[in-house]
Formats: C-alpha cells, structure tokens, sequence
C-alpha cells in the first residue's frame, strides 16, 4: 500500500556475531565509548579540568604573603602593654620645673636611646629568638593536632560508653532502692509542740 513504510524485524544475533562484537578493543569501535566530562580519574582529558589544576598551583601560599612594613602590630597586641613614651614615665608636675635645656635634652636621651637599644637587641636576639618561637608553636601545634584533640575525642567516646553503663546500672539497682525508701519514709508525719 502507498504510504505505508514497512520495517523488515531485526534478527536475533548469532553466538558467532556475539563474540566478535565482544573481542572488539576501544580502538576497534567506529564511535569511541562514552567518557566522562571530568576525564578519567587519573588522565584528566578535558580543558575545564586542565584550568582547575592550574588555578590551584597558582592560589598564594599562606607562607609568602607580603608582610606590612608600616603597621607591624596590626591585631594590637601591644597597645596597652609596651608602648611607653618619654611622658608615661617622667613628667613634672607645676611649680617643680627643671631647666628648659635640661628638659630637652633628656627628652632626646630618652627616645634616641630606647630607639636605638631597641633596635640592637632586635638586631642581636630577634632572629635567634624568632627561630625559638617557631619551634615552640610549631611543637605545640604539633601536640595539640596529633595528640590532645585525638585524646580528647577518645576520651569522649569512652566516657560516653561509660556513662550509658552507669545510667543504666543507675536505674538498675539504685532506682528501686531510693523508691522503696520513699514510700516507707512517705508514711512518717512530724509533728511539732510548743512547750511553754
């Protein structure tokens, strides 16, 4: 009939046709087989994930920031502490005035000798120092990752192991213990007469 498309039905494959389309490598297939959009787990095959390993070689490391040379303090640790100047710690009250030229020149002695001993024992102890401090930190970091949280968090769950024991041993035998004292104790009355 016009009009009318026939579809002859496929047929059955063989045993013989089965096992060749199985034998096939991936090589052999006239499409390749499917791959994920992310590539394979070790070969990454696509550029989306090729820019990603990329970005993260490129993300800054906490360890080469740029250090502020202006504000050296800047969570104010110090604020409070060691910051002392010339008039926090010698001042003349009114009526007991030194000479002008006196003033002065201990004013410069002062700072000029704070400043620059400061800056010598920097010089001379602030690395050796700063290296005994890291360690130190880097020690008590070390502690506390790899020792006291694994300790505490095992604590925890054994102590939650024990506590289930003893709640249990708790209603176990002190429960009916304290019930059966408050039912004989209930019955008690105190009564109370005033002697005159």
């Amino acid at each position: 009939m016009a009009g009318q498309c026939r579809v002859a039905p496929q047929s059955p494959l063989h045993a013989h046709e089965l096992r060749f389309l199985f034998s096939l490598e991936p090589q052999d297939y006239a499409h390749s087989p499917f791959i994920r959009k992310q590539g394979n787990i070790y070969k990454p095959n696509n550029k989306e994930m090729d820019n990603d390993s990329i970005n993260e070689k490129t993300l800054q490391d906490v360890h080469t920031k740029e250090i502020d040379l202006v504000n050296r303090d800047p969570k104010h640790l110090n604020d409070d502490v060691v910051k002392v100047e010339f008039e926090d710690v010698i001042a003349e009250p009114a009526g007991t005035y030194s000479f002008d030229g006196v003033w002065k020149a201990s004013f410069t002695t002062f700072t000029v000798t704070k400043y620059w001993c400061y800056r010598l024992l920097t010089a001379l102890v602030g690395i050796p120092l700063a290296l005994v401090w890291g360690i130190f930190f880097a020690i008590l970091s070390f502690i506390h990752i790899w020792a006291v949280v694994p300790c505490v968090k095992s604590y925890l769950i054994e102590i939650h192991c024990v506590s289930r024991v003893y709640s249990i041993c708790v209603h176990t035998f002190c429960d009916p213990l304290f019930e059966a004292m408050g039912k004989c104790f209930s019955s008690v009355r105190v009564t109370s007469t005033k002697v005159v």
